[in-house]
């Protein structure tokens, strides 16, 4: 075989592959905004108290058997942010949005808003929330 024919052949298999994932993309994009709109619906807003906030696997995590054996076996062993507040009277273990994670004080009272054991969206009941300061980075240290 010749080498144009080779290349030929590779760019081939890298079409079929991108347009493979291309359709995968929006199925899984499809199916995101369907569980964001069932998590719009259902979402309430709870007053609590933040007593830990960590990032840990799902099976150390204090979450609920069930809920453990629900998720995909790929998920288990990858770290969650996970929040452990006072709703209540009771002490509960719930998921946090990746994306308000650093914004939730630890032993502050707060009004969440919940869906289900998800929290999806988080403001300060006496105070505003600050946003962390974001760490320089070794490039952006060593520049100073």
């Amino acid at each position: 075989m010749k080498l144009w024919m080779v290349l030929l052949i590779i760019l081939i298999i890298l079409i079929v592959a991108m347009v493979v994932l291309y359709f995968l993309g929006k199925k899984a994009q499809k199916k995101q905004e369907e569980q964001q709109v069932q998590i719009e619906a259902t979402k309430q807003t709870v007053s609590m108290l933040i007593i830990d906030k960590k990032r840990m696997p799902l099976n150390q995590s204090g979450l609920s058997q069930m809920v453990i054996d629900q998720t995909p076996k790929l998920l288990r062993r990858s770290k969650l942010p996970i929040v452990k507040a006072k709703v209540g009277p009771r002490i509960l273990s719930l998921i946090c949005d990746e994306k308000i994670f650093d914004l939730i004080p630890v032993k502050k009272e707060v009004k969440a808003e919940v869906s289900g054991m998800y929290i999806v969206g988080v403001k300060g009941i006496r105070s505003s929330l600050e946003a962390p300061q974001k760490k320089k980075g070794f490039f952006k240290r060593f520049r100073k």
